[in-house]
């Protein structure tokens, strides 16, 4: 009996070995995150796996958030060496990582995007302010009878929130809670349009936390569909629904410019022009960050941020240019390169 015993965790111990060992043989870069980054890290991906002798990095598209909470999970091949963000890793997320044991994190900023209110070129280009698109969009609104107070939103259509929009019911598609996307839509666009009214405004100093909840919020009521993480879904559904509009970044929108036309916002249209020099007003940063404690276990983590930071990729005439990424300055392009050769650890405080 005790033989038997013996023989069985013998082979359970052999077999527990060569699992340990398959996985840490991975030999591929893993990245996970944002959506609006998941294009332009495959185009790099898969020019690094053409033009090096290391394999095309797997990349999953998750949505920021959830790209950052796997990213945190721990060190070792079981998590992901690299997230895609389209928006700056939170200090709470930090915080997460640090408990986890990932320690130095290098952020790598890559460019910049914009973020669109687009719909179909089967219907007529919309034209919204700030405060229009919070007026639709909110889940409380001030009374429209007057007052400084706050009603469930009312509004059903465009023609209802401002008179010179189409008579046309409010229906936008756009990311979930997970999305930075959607963590920036709610922060440039909502949060913008909510501060035209004085009273709302004057929460930010006194209930810092009632001010954000009520900017922040989006309605419940069928108007705002969240539409997953997938922005060539909502691409989809806006080609196949005319009177519908979707929110999502920039670079979706250049790459559907046959189907789909970017709403005005406070009177400026979402062009590579207008966001790179800043007049666009909804416009934002997107991010990697790498787990530097991967980097000599997992091949090609500094040939690949080699390639993804060299001018060729990144610079004003790089391919990713081509693909919708904002270029940043030269001057800024140089620094984040040179933080990045050095691996240089993330530090919130930094600009």
């Amino acid at each position: 009996m005790l033989k038997t015993i013996l023989t069985m965790a013998a082979a359970a111990a052999f077999a527990a070995g060569g699992a340990a060992h398959a996985q840490s043989a991975r030999d591929y870069i893993f990245i996970v995150g944002s959506s609006t980054v998941y294009p332009f890290a495959t185009v790099v991906a898969e020019n690094f796996g053409r033009t090096t002798g290391f394999k095309t990095p797997k990349i999953e598209s998750t949505g920021s958030g959830g790209g950052i909470k796997l990213f945190c999970g721990g060190v070792g091949v079981n998590h992901p060496d690299i997230a895609n963000s389209s928006r700056r890793i939170k200090e709470s997320e930090v915080e997460a990582c640090g408990r986890n044991g990932v320690k130095d994190i290098v952020e790598v900023k890559i460019g910049y995007d914009g973020i669109v209110l687009a719909n179909s070129k089967k219907a007529a280009r919309m034209d919204v302010s700030l405060k229009d698109l919070w007026l639709a969009l909110a889940k409380q609104v001030p009374d429209p009878k007057g007052g400084n107070t706050l009603v469930a939103n009312p509004y059903r259509t465009w023609s209802d929130v401002n008179s010179s929009l189409p008579n046309r019911k409010i229906e936008v598609l756009g990311p979930p809670p997970t999305s930075g996307t959607r963590d920036a839509f709610v922060e440039l666009a909502m949060e913008s349009g909510c501060q035209a009214f004085d009273f709302i405004k004057a929460m930010k100093s006194s209930d810092e936390d009632g001010f954000q909840s009520v900017c922040h919020t989006l309605r419940e009521d069928g108007a705002f569909i969240e539409a997953g993480e997938n922005d060539n879904l909502i691409v989809q559904k806006l080609d196949a629904n005319a009177a519908a509009l979707g929110v999502f970044g920039f670079s979706f929108l250049d790459q559907n410019a046959d189907k789909l036309q970017g709403s005005a916002i406070d009177g400026v249209e979402p062009t590579f022009e207008a966001i790179a020099d800043g007049t666009y007003p909804v416009s934002r940063p997107l991010y990697f960050y790498v787990k530097k404690a991967h980097i000599g276990t997992i091949p090609g983590i500094p040939e690949f941020l080699t390639e993804f930071t060299s001018e060729r990729t990144w610079g004003e005439d790089g391919y990713l240019s081509d693909r919708g990424l904002i270029p940043m300055p030269e001057d800024e392009r140089q620094q984040f390169a040179s933080d990045v050769k050095a691996l240089k650890p993330l530090s919130l405080a930094a600009n």
